[in-house]
């Protein structure tokens, strides 16, 4: 499986930027594609995420700002990142998990909040 990522860069606090994921190979049709995030100096958290059924996960730190969704279809992942603040300020990375322990990662976008 291989995902590339798009949508990361530079926004002033307050704002929005949003990333998306498509995932590509071997698919299988029960999954879960999601967001991690690593700020400098910290270990990667989880942002969120989002099965093929439909069901979402959050990281604390990102509920009610940051909203996931996903299209099947298109073996893509969209994460709408609003009212952006300095601490949002990592390189996110595309994650993908299927089968047993089968779990790919993404190169990994810069995502930078300035005052």
């Amino acid at each position: 499986v291989q995902l590339q990522a798009s949508g990361g860069g530079l926004v002033q606090a307050g704002g929005s930027l949003r990333l998306s994921c498509a995932a590509s190979g071997i698919i299988l049709s029960t999954n879960t594609m999601g967001w991690y995030r690593q700020a400098p100096g910290k270990q990667r958290e989880l942002v969120a995420d989002i099965t093929s059924g439909g069901s979402t996960n959050y990281g604390g730190p990102v509920k009610g700002r940051f909203t996931i969704s996903g299209d099947n279809a298109k073996n893509t992942v969209y994460l709408q990142m609003n009212s952006l603040k300095l601490e949002d300020t990592a390189v996110y990375y595309c994650n993908f998990l299927q089968g047993l322990g089968m779990n790919y990662w993404g190169k990994g976008t810069q995502v930078t909040v300035s005052s």
